[in-house]
């Protein structure tokens, strides 16, 4: 791990060819290393990144060595081990990295003699993220944290709805053999990498780049990701995503085939499979689900929902809210904000392809302490996040004559018991919080407003006929009776209260409609039309007759 000392025992007794060596293929605390050489001039060590024209300038080429006064400059430091004895037999050198070195597997190799115009190779170190070192921008200071959010390859991934959440377990499984080799690959095959290797691993010294990248090639929209989404529950020719428990084997499939997408994926396996990815590089990662979910296209931060005059959604919305969304959050600092520590912390990263940032499917990482705030002019992709657990909810009628009449926001319903697995237990945890403000607070409101301004929405918008919103004479309020199960009949009802002067006669149309958990309408179920009085400043309980679900109202 970066700035960690990372050891190396010397053999005395060298082979015909001076030299023994082994390779190590992943390192993470120490790494032993044997190899001899004569210890009789000083000793030059070089080590290089893999990629192409390794160099200084870049971070991916040091020269450093013994006695250490003569590489005063180097970023990598060499000494001899406190008690190694070299009459003993061996030596053992500790090896330092700086805390930001690009991670990756470099080679190292040495020159015995001042006269040598090749090193002689002993073998390899993988350099990871060090959550331990305060120094590396992930360093996590509680170490309960640090093995719960790296070291911990079981985990729960929530889902559901906000009212019936379940869990289910998954298997990170970061530290199986290969899982290293295969997150290095993801690496390599990335758009930016192909493009400018040189910049790309250079760059791999900061986990801001890394979890962007890793977001994007999480999902196959636009380059060779892991990953194929599907919602449309017709999965030929793949897994449906209810059929994976587990990342590595969606991992070792990716690698399998050529780099070729695994299919199919859902907002779940996405999130599980990038947290799998970040925890084996060492950056600390959890798993969270948003509850009542919205989908912002247009980021102008609320939901409009259309409904026909009589009782249809019509499906012309791009925007939906989702019964569950699974995302991850990745914990690094943030300096490209702030001189301070004002965003440092959890940085929500979504692989889901939804929208695409800069071009490219991938989402993040942006600071949760931002969206808290409001501030959704910083990086990255802060709306739609913030839009996420807390856009208002617009519904509108459609009229005849294809009009729209605004005619009520919800601001409260939109991000619902924001879930992640407790530290060291398998409790869940309630983050809401950390995303927003109590819902009907004043400080709510107000940070609402400022994301408004920041993205220079007017706040006070007026409907499509000059009408502006206000508190609605007559609300309802749909309750339910018995708890929902696949396959069972459902008793609902329909709460209406006035606080008109007046009497009103109202025609109600009741209309249901089975909705994907994405928010999307899938079919017909249910149309009844009726006619209701309701006295001034009275409310009034109206009975649905009891639907009948003989199939599943959610589906995957």
């Amino acid at each position: 791990s970066r700035c960690q000392a990372h050891r190396f025992e010397c053999v005395k007794n060298c082979n015909a060819a001076g030299f023994s060596h082994s390779t190590v293929s992943h390192v993470c605390q120490e790494c032993f290393l044997p190899f001899c050489f004569y210890w009789t001039q000083p000793k030059t060590f070089s080590i290089l990144h893999p990629g192409p024209q390794p160099s200084e300038a870049l971070g991916t080429r040091s020269v450093f060595g013994l006695p250490e006064g003569r590489w005063k400059g180097s970023s990598w430091k060499v000494k001899v081990h406190q008690g190694s004895v070299l009459l003993a037999g061996s030596i053992t050198l500790d090896i330092t990295s700086p805390a930001d070195a690009p991670v990756g597997e470099y080679s190292l190799s040495v020159k015995t003699s001042a006269t040598a115009s090749v090193g002689s190779s002993l073998g390899k170190l993988l350099l990871l993220f060090n959550p331990w070192c305060q120094e590396d921008w992930v360093h996590l200071p509680e170490e309960e944290e640090r093995q719960e959010y790296v070291m911990r390859e079981q985990g729960l991934v929530y889902k559901g709805s906000e009212k019936y959440i379940s869990s289910m377990a998954w298997n990170f499984g970061q530290f199986e053999d290969d899982i290293v080799d295969i997150c290095l690959k993801l690496l390599d095959v990335n758009p930016k990498c192909l493009s400018d290797p040189a910049k790309d691993f250079s760059a791999r010294c900061n986990p801001i780049y890394v979890s962007r990248v890793v977001s994007a090639m999480i999902n196959a929209n636009d380059d060779r990701g892991v990953l194929m989404g599907r919602w449309d529950g017709q999965y030929d020719g793949g897994m449906s995503p209810t059929h994976w428990n587990g990342s590595v084997e969606v991992l070792r499939r990716w690698l399998k085939y050529g780099s070729n997408p695994v299919k199919y994926g859902q907002c779940w396996v996405f999130a599980a499979v990038m947290c799998t990815v970040l925890r084996c590089l060492g950056i600390p990662c959890r798993v969270v689900t948003n509850f009542q979910s919205a989908h912002d296209t247009d980021k102008n931060l609320t939901i409009d929902d259309f409904f026909s005059d009589y009782g249809v959604r019509p499906k012309q919305s791009p925007d939906s809210v989702w019964n569950y969304h699974v995302w991850v959050e990745a914990w690094m600092r943030r300096p490209d904000l702030s001189a301070g520590s004002l965003y440092d912390g959890w940085q929500a990263v979504d692989p889901t392809p939804q929208e695409k940032s800069t071009d490219v499917y991938c989402c993040g990482p942006a600071p949760v302490k931002a969206i808290l705030q409001g501030h959704v002019d910083l990086k990255y992709d802060v709306p739609f996040v913030f839009a996420e657990v807390n856009a208002d909810r617009v519904t509108w009628m459609v009229l005849a004559d294809g009009s729209k009449k605004k005619i009520f926001t919800d601001s409260g319903s939109v991000g619902q018991n924001i879930s992640t697995k407790a530290v060291g237990s398998d409790k869940r945890v309630d983050i809401t919080a950390n995303y927003k403000h109590a819902e009907g607070t004043e400080k709510e409101r107000a940070v609402y407003n400022q994301a408004v301004k920041r993205l220079n929405k007017p706040e006070d918008e007026e409907n499509s006929n000059g009408i502006h919103d206000g508190k609605p004479d007559v609300s309802m309020k749909i309750v339910e009776l018995t708890k929902p199960v696949s396959g069972k009949d459902i008793d609902l009802k329909l709460v209406l209260n006035s606080n008109d002067s007046e009497t009103r006669t109202l025609v109600i149309n009741v209309n249901v409609q089975a909705m994907r958990y994405t928010g999307i309408p899938s079919s017909q179920i249910q149309t009844e039309l009726k006619e209701q009085k309701l006295l001034p400043n009275q409310g009034r309980v109206k009975m649905f007759q009891t639907l009948s679900m003989s199939r599943p109202t959610r589906f995957n």
